[in-house]
């Protein structure tokens, strides 16, 4: 009761408010009756609210549902369109109960936010007609070629009202950042407000004198079942499609419990029910009313079923004031509505991801033929971009040697591009050598042979060709007659994880495989990672932690722990070992001091792996022996002579040099303030895996 009262209550009032205009608007703007968008607005608070699978999304009438809902009354007159309503929210349920939630997820956001800004635009061309005091046309493209006699038209008192209201609709919400007074409110207000001063003659909302008694009830439409069966599919489809992206746009507003987006289908499928069964426009969630409402504090689905009572209440007790809204006041809300659907932040993320074609195509094919001509045409070229960048390759060909080519192939390697590949390797001097580099997704057969032919053919012509794959072996299993091997089989390492061994032809190891490495780097890897090292050149390094390990070469710091640059301040040594304060070589605690207290390191790590040679030399009494690597296992403080169990001494060691660390005033300090953590861990390289060691015991790393 207490979050009711204290969160719930005050958000309803504020979701309330914004939903009169809006639903005012939105019935005025699909050529309902108006009292059809109050009953939506009631049944999608009241009904969705509380069966809703996402508790804080608030439904109503949406305007992303305005054009084919216009176009509906247009064909099957009004009660015909409230029956369409209704069969469509049973699909919806239908939907619901068939778990499809998810499915319709799959549809393109970029067809989805091309259709809402074809929507947008088309409400805007047809109300801007209202404003100056016209009618709108039956067409986007009517209303567009008529846009200008209208304007040079006389439009008397209207266009005022009009343009005041979408004055106050833009620099309100710049400088008032009350909830309890939304902009479109206001706007609203403060239009009827003059009009009625000022003693205007003008056209105003008109309501029924009793709404109960005049509700508009379904009647069969008077059309061809295939007709009245794809208004209902679109209508049902568009609704749970924008109610879905609205669901999951308000999980991304709050942290509370997921929606289920199964049930919300069925909800919204119930909502629409109801409301085309008493006379309303068809329901969705609607993500301004829906972000409103968390905004504003709502807890529960309590705030959504309230702000439908409150307009159920609004409307059977000051139907007389809301009669004095004038609709050019209502045009002008849904003229700013219609172009925010048209939003430039979702523009700008298309053009990064190279999809603004696809939000193009299916924007101007709802403005200028209709809505589903205009998903049609979107969703085909979504396809067609899909396939286009499936199919694309990029090829490279360089010279980095006299007599020497490399040619490096990235992408997905089809037939369709073999015709490009072959020209480019056929514009390599015949006999040199090549080093051909394949990073490919996918090779099919006819590029394949493609490259098979052009080696055969290049090393009869006496020149050498070397065929290196770094993703997949595509090319080597094709050779192996295995080309339609699944892909989730292993291939090889990439070259950044890989050892020279695997890359790197025997000869070339022999001369310089480490020239060969740096290469490869510069020229792989160095473009990715430049600007991030370039950060921590200007920066200086903060590492998360000192990583304390061994110097042997089967270890990778980076690579275990899948860290990168600025992340570990390393010391390596012959067993990880760490002496004791004061004892031994001093530049493992120098290395200690600084991490701890320059670098101010928040975690100390000891890793020992498995097969250590350092350990094993221990255990066979190497320790204390007169020689150098004697002198530094004695350092490490334990006996570990005579003992049995590898992987026990491996654990016993860095339990030891933890406690060696304990000894360091610098370390005891920082572990003594809480600004410091010791771990010790055991790296087992036949399962690649790590372990934590704590007294004793090794148990699997968890980030749980």
């Amino acid at each position: 009761m207490r979050t009711l009262l204290r969160h719930d209550v005050p958000a309803s009032i504020v979701v309330f408010l914004i939903a009169i205009p809006l639903s005012l608007g939105i019935a005025a703007a699909s050529g309902a009756p108006l009292l059809a968008g109050l009953v939506a607005a009631v049944v999608g608070g009241i009904v969705a609210g509380a069966l809703s699978g996402s508790p804080l999304q608030v439904s109503g009438p949406a305007a992303g549902l305005t054009v084919i809902v216009a176009g509906a009354v247009a064909e099957l007159g009004w009660a015909g369109t409230t029956a369409v309503v209704a069969l469509a929210g049973l699909v919806q349920i239908g939907l619901g109960v068939s778990r499809l939630g998810r499915a319709a997820l799959a549809l393109s956001p970029a067809v989805v936010h091309g259709m809402l800004a074809g929507i947008g635009v088309v409400i805007a061309l047809s109300q801007v007609h209202v404003v100056l005091g016209g009618d709108p046309q039956s067409s986007a493209w009517q209303n567009l070629r008529d846009l200008p006699a209208q304007i040079a038209g006389n439009h008397g008192v209207s266009i005022g009202i009009g343009v005041l209201t979408i004055a106050i609709l833009l620099i309100w919400p710049r400088f008032v950042k009350i909830s309890l007074l939304p902009g479109a409110l206001i706007a609203v207000a403060v239009a009827t407000a003059t009009a009625s001063l000022a003693g205007l003659d003008i056209a105003r909302v008109d309501l029924p004198d009793q709404p109960l008694a005049e509700l508009t009830f379904p009647r069969w439409p008077d059309a061809p079942p295939l007709q009245v069966a794809g208004i209902v599919l679109t209508i049902a489809l568009v609704a749970s499609v924008e109610s879905l992206l609205s669901a999951v746009a308000v999980d991304k507003l709050h942290n509370g419990k997921r929606a289920d987006l199964n049930r919300e289908l069925l909800a919204q499928g119930a909502a629409n029910t109801v409301s085309g069964a008493l006379g309303g426009l068809p329901v969705t969630g609607v993500i301004v009313r829906s972000s409103t409402n968390v905004a504003a504090g709502a807890r529960t689905r309590a705030s959504a079923v309230l702000h439908g009572c409150w307009i159920a209440v609004c409307v059977l007790l000051f139907a007389g004031l809301l009669e004095q809204i004038p609709l050019s006041a209502l045009a002008g809300v849904l003229v700013v509505v219609g172009l925010r659907l048209v939003s430039l932040a979702q523009i700008k993320a298309y053009v990064r991801h190279r999809e603004l074609p696809t939000y193009l195509v299916t924007a101007f094919g709802v403005v200028f033929a209709d809505l589903l001509t205009g998903v049609a045409l979107g969703m085909a070229t979504a396809v067609l971009l899909m396939l286009a960048r499936l199919a694309r390759c990029e090829i490279h060909r360089s010279s980095p040697a006299p007599g020497r080519w490399l040619v490096v192939i990235t992408g997905t390697l089809a037939f369709i591009g073999s015709g490009r590949v072959a020209r480019e390797l056929a514009a390599v001097p015949a006999g040199e050598s090549v080093e051909l580099e394949l990073h490919l997704d996918y090779l099919d057969h006819g590029a394949f042979e493609t490259i098979a032919d052009w080696r055969d053919a290049y090393e009869r012509g006496g020149g050498r060709v070397h065929i290196e794959e770094v993703r997949d072996s595509w090319f080597h299993r094709a050779t192996s007659g295995r080309l339609g091997v699944n892909r989730s089989q292993p291939g090889r390492l990439p070259r950044f994880l890989g050892s020279w061994s695997q890359w790197i032809s025997l000869n070339e190891q022999r001369r310089d495989a480490m020239a060969t490495g740096i290469d490869e780097f510069e020229r792989s890897v160095a473009p990715l990672v430049r600007p991030h090292l370039a950060g921590l050149a200007r920066e200086g390094q903060r590492p998360e932690q000192l990583f304390i390990t061994c110097a042997d070469s089967r270890v990778v710091p980076n690579m275990i722990t899948t860290s990168g640059p600025g992340d570990l301040f390393c010391l390596r040594n012959v067993g990880n070992i760490v002496p004791a304060y004061g004892t031994g070589d001093s530049s493992v605690g120098a290395g200690i001091e600084y991490a701890v207290d320059v670098l101010g390191v928040a975690a100390i790590t000891v890793c020992g792996h498995s097969g250590c040679g350092a350990v094993r030399a221990m255990m066979e009494g190497a320790a204390g022996s007169a020689t150098a690597l004697g002198s530094w296992l004695e350092s490490a403080g334990i006996n570990l002579t005579g003992r049995g169990h590898e992987d026990e001494c491996i654990a016993a060691n860095v339990e030891q040099q933890l406690a060696n660390l304990r000894t360091y005033p610098s370390v005891r300090r920082a572990v003594a303030e809480g600004r410091l953590e010791l771990t010790g861990l055991y790296f087992d390289l036949a399962e690649a895996r790590m372990y934590n060691v704590a007294d004793g015991v090794r148990s699997p790393v968890s980030a749980l």
